[in-house]
């Protein structure tokens, strides 16, 4: 996963977690629901089950928020690194004669001397 896109990961994460959050509203509202019929007068069991559609009404809308935000996420982080590589400044290939040979240093050349010894 070293070479993975972080876009790519984003989104799978999101759809993970989209996944999870929609089975815990349509848990959520089962238990609404339930009660519901449990209920022993007609207001009680109106009211659980307007509750239950309410639920899975905001609970749905805030799944699809995160959903949504995490693929403005992914969009916006993929479209930042293809801007980034498009204004990196292209590198020069080397040249394969240049590669091999290295690099000597300049001879010096010796002073001459006019025959007397510095001592």
């Amino acid at each position: 996963m070293a070479d993975a896109d972080l876009d790519a990961i984003i989104r799978k994460l999101a759809k993970q977690q989209h996944k999870t959050l929609t089975a815990a509203v349509k848990k959520q509202r089962d238990r609404y629901a339930a009660l519901a019929v449990k209920a022993k007068d007609a207001d009680a069991r109106k009211q659980l089950k307007q509750i239950a559609k309410d639920v899975l009404e905001i609970g749905t809308a805030t799944v699809k928020r995160l959903q949504m935000s995490a693929d403005n996420a992914a969009y916006s982080y993929e479209r930042s690194i293809r801007q980034a590589v498009e204004t990196a400044p292209a590198k020069k290939p080397a040249k394969k004669a240049d590669a091999g040979k290295l690099k000597t240093p300049a001879k010096k050349t010796a002073k001459k001397s006019s025959g007397k010894s510095p001592a």
